[in-house]
């Protein structure tokens, strides 16, 4: 970063975020030379239409290639590690990852895939994983990925909506020590996407079989075809990438769709200006193919990082797995989510007090709002010399609208900046700017990772429905939050989970925040319920093992609330349940909690990580009661 704004002749973070705000061409075309982008075909225009967020035309008349970019580094040095639950380790250098890219891609022609067409990924955080999509994204054909523990009308409902031609599936794969078989779910799928020709099948669980009845199986060896020279197809800027998914609990999901131009610009700026990647680093994030940190995970590639994979639950070996991994690895940017975070302090591991960590460098945390308290964690726990970077964005623009900053102090509670060329700003319901207020985060100017539009929505007006229909022409992202002076941000939640007893507008994270402060309570959900024609909080608690949720704990409950918020804060009814329904990127699930109990159908269970957890919201006699 602080090299990046002395080129550009400014001395303070400020004043090189104001700059790439009021001029935003100058700021992406500077940042395409600083990262060394190429381009096949050189851009007639930066950005076409300023004014018009769902349709700016950035880099018009550009050619280049996304998977290019992450593979412009050879030779020797590691540019996969992977480790699994139980310890095995596998490693691939630049040209052998360079290599097998191209067998893969040999491999994807052979079998009729060209550009435009959809290839589907059903696969865990692997080495294969990396290969394949790099492998499709050379020849301009469209990677679009699950994790593999999704069930089969999961998989369906997204990669039935695509149509991919071919399906790089798993046999299987290990979690908590458990090995689970994919293959009737693999055969399920294929049975109900027409569109899937060929299924590529990685031997990924050695304990089991590779076979499958699925129709058209090819082994992963013999699929690749080894020995043809790696090319790149140049493609238009906004050329799609990626297709990603909306969690989908509401409906099915929504088929964002990203391109290759976009994508990268915004990855190199996240990775070498906000987390100060270098060549060399070890770069980690837990994540799954499911969840798009794995796709900025693997952009790091294009800096020069070595990418540290890890597949399996981050629990096992009581939580401890993750750290001797960034031991042995010698890890300089560990990503995690903040009920990881949580988790760990909860479980009382202190990672420093176990491990030697001298090249750690950088936390992320993402998922969900970061707690103060967690801050407070991770520098007595991990270390006092980080920088701890809360980041949040999403799905939607396939990275961050605020995150971290190396050249400015880390304030407990907060994200540190706005990103650089990401017109962010909180409004009040009449829309207007406000500072140091709660209110919706929304973006008021183009920026190149906005999604190229949804998949089969022609006239745009479901993508249009999705940002733009709150503020006209303003990209609405969803968040409830907080502008601060020193212009750091603070998330509250989501803004379509936000409580509203009253009228008045509460963010569901300010109750977690303090709720988990207490021993006894392991995690917490809220919801708003509608109530003798207002709306009362009511909040769920998961409490330790051997715990009951009497009166005396209650009355804890709503002190260290009353203490730390506001009384609008204070639940009206505190229930203890078993477990809290999940997406299968993490998040909790506020929204299906609330319809259950209002009686309403959640239409897309298959979002769930954990489905069978609804059924503990349901009829709640305490919850007919004042």
């Amino acid at each position: 970063m602080r090299r990046f704004m002395q080129a550009a002749g400014f001395e303070t973070y400020d004043q090189l975020y104001a700059w790439s705000i009021d001029d935003s061409p100058a700021f992406w075309e500077s940042l395409c030379a600083f990262c060394d982008v190429e381009f096949d075909e050189q851009p007639t225009t930066v950005v076409a239409r300023p004014n018009n967020i769902m349709d700016a035309g950035w880099f018009e008349g550009s050619r280049l290639n996304f998977a290019q970019h992450l593979l412009r580094h050879g030779g020797d040095e590691a540019a996969v590690v992977f480790f699994g639950e139980d310890g095995g380790r596998q490693e691939l250098s630049r040209d052998a990852l360079r290599a097998q890219v191209a067998a893969v891609a040999a491999g994807l022609r052979a079998a009729g895939v060209t550009k435009g067409d959809r290839v589907g990924a059903f696969l865990p955080n692997c080495p294969e994983a990396i290969v394949a999509m790099l492998a499709t994204t050379s020849i301009g054909a469209i990677w679009s990925s699950c994790s593999p523990d999704f069930g089969v009308n999961g998989v369906v409902d997204r990669f039935g909506q695509i149509e991919p031609k071919i399906l790089f599936a798993v046999n299987g794969y290990y979690y908590n020590g458990k090995t689970c078989d994919t293959r009737p779910t693999v055969k399920g799928v294929v049975a109900a996407v027409d569109s899937i020709a060929t299924t590529v099948m990685v031997p990924f669980a050695t304990d089991l079989e590779t076979e499958s009845s699925a129709r058209n199986v090819v082994a992963w060896d013999d699929f690749a075809q080894y020995g043809e020279p790696l090319a790149f197809e140049p493609v238009d800027f906004d050329h799609p990438l990626y297709v990603m998914y909306s969690s989908g609990t509401t409906g099915v999901p929504k088929c964002i769709v990203h391109g290759h131009g976009g994508t990268l610009l915004q990855h190199l700026k996240e990775h070498v200006l906000h987390t100060d990647v270098r060549e060399g680093d070890r770069l980690f994030y837990f994540t799954t193919c499911g969840w798009m940190m794995w796709n900025w995970l693997v952009s790091g590639l294009a800096s020069g990082a070595t990418l540290v994979l890890f597949d399996g639950s981050p629990f096992f070996n009581d939580g401890r797995i993750l750290w001797q991994m960034a031991e042995q690895e010698k890890i300089t940017v560990f990503g995690t989510s903040a009920k990881y975070i949580s988790a760990l302090e909860k479980a009382g591991v202190r990672p420093r007090d176990e491990f030697a960590l001298p090249a750690l460098r950088a936390v992320l945390s993402t998922g969900s709002p970061l707690a103060p308290e967690s801050f407070d964690f991770v520098y007595d726990a991990i270390g006092d010399d980080l920088q701890l970077a809360s980041i949040s964005g999403g799905t939607d623009i396939l990275s961050c609208f605020a995150l971290g900053n190396p050249v400015l102090p880390v304030r407990r509670g907060e994200l540190q900046c706005r990103g650089l060329g990401m017109a962010v700003e909180v409004w009040n319901d009449a829309g207007e700017p406000v500072v140091g207020e709660h209110g919706e985060l929304v973006c008021t100017q183009p920026f190149p990772s906005a999604p190229v539009g949804f998949w089969n929505d022609p006239d745009g007006s479901r993508y249009k429905a999705a940002y733009f229909e709150r503020f006209a022409g303003i990209w609405a992202h969803g968040d409830f939050a907080e502008l601060t002076d020193e212009g750091g941000l603070v998330i509250y939640g989501r803004s379509d989970a936000v409580l509203n007893p009253g009228g008045v507008r509460i963010g569901t994270a300010e109750i977690y925040r303090q709720v988990e402060k207490l021993d006894e309570v392991v995690e917490s959900i809220a919801i708003g319920q509608n109530w003798d024609d207002d709306v009362r909080v009511v909040l769920f608690v998961i409490l330790r093992p051997g715990l009951e949720l009497d009166d005396a704990l209650r009355q804890r409950i709503r002190a260290v609330i009353r203490e730390n918020t506001t009384p609008r804060h204070v639940p009206s009814k505190i229930v203890a349940v078993p477990e809290i329904p999940r997406t299968k990127s993490g998040k909790i699930t506020e929204l299906a909690v609330r319809s259950v109990v209002h009686g309403e159908t959640v239409k897309n269970t298959e979002a769930l990580a954990n489905p069978e957890a609804l059924q503990h919201f349901a009829g709640i006699a305490a919850l007919q009661e004042d």
